[in-house]
């Protein structure tokens, strides 16, 4: 296992801001696998999910996924609707430690109203669509090493929580 932390969770829980703080605080590489993609392919996340389909965003998701997965000394901040299988569950406990963000549907609503770059809630952003696809991605929280609910707490708090674990972890303490 190398020294990387995955960040999971459905979107508008802080993976991003929280691992991009998070690598600082620890010294490592941050890298977000949305940016990856769209650095990748040329193409925003809405502009690749609806022109080139579903099944074409989920393959550059993996390839980006996988790749990062091969780093070492970085903070991985995943895409919020990521699909949980077993293959992937695999290669990640083998890079590193699995945290899940989580927070109430009420945040995430207000974290995402915000944005305009989620191409599943392109129509909408309906508290009802949200949760269908929240609960698609509720499965991170029974696999992970850490869960945190990120509702009203600030970012700061969030990322000592995680350094507290993990020197934790390194010590052998868990």
């Amino acid at each position: 296992m190398t020294n990387n932390i995955i960040l999971v969770g459905f979107m508008g829980t802080g993976k991003s801001s929280v691992g991009r703080r998070l690598a600082q605080q620890l010294n490592m590489d941050f890298y977000d696998t949305d940016e990856e993609m769209a650095r990748v392919t040329g193409l925003d996340l809405m502009t690749l999910y609806w022109k080139c389909g579903k099944i074409r965003f989920q393959s550059e998701e993996e390839l980006v996924l996988c790749k990062l997965l091969q780093k070492e000394n970085c903070v991985i901040a995943t895409g919020g609707t990521l699909e949980l299988y077993d293959e992937r569950l695999e290669a990640i406990r083998r890079s590193g430690m699995l945290i899940c963000l989580k927070a109430n549907a009420d945040s995430i609503q207000q974290r995402v109203a915000r944005k305009q770059n989620r191409p599943l809630l392109r129509f909408g952003k309906e508290k009802g669509r949200m949760q269908q696809l929240y609960a698609d991605t509720e499965c991170w929280e029974r696999v992970a090493d850490l869960v945190i609910d990120t509702t009203n707490k600030p970012f700061d708090e969030i990322v000592q929580m995680i350094c507290d674990v993990r020197e934790r972890e390194q010590h052998g303490v868990l």
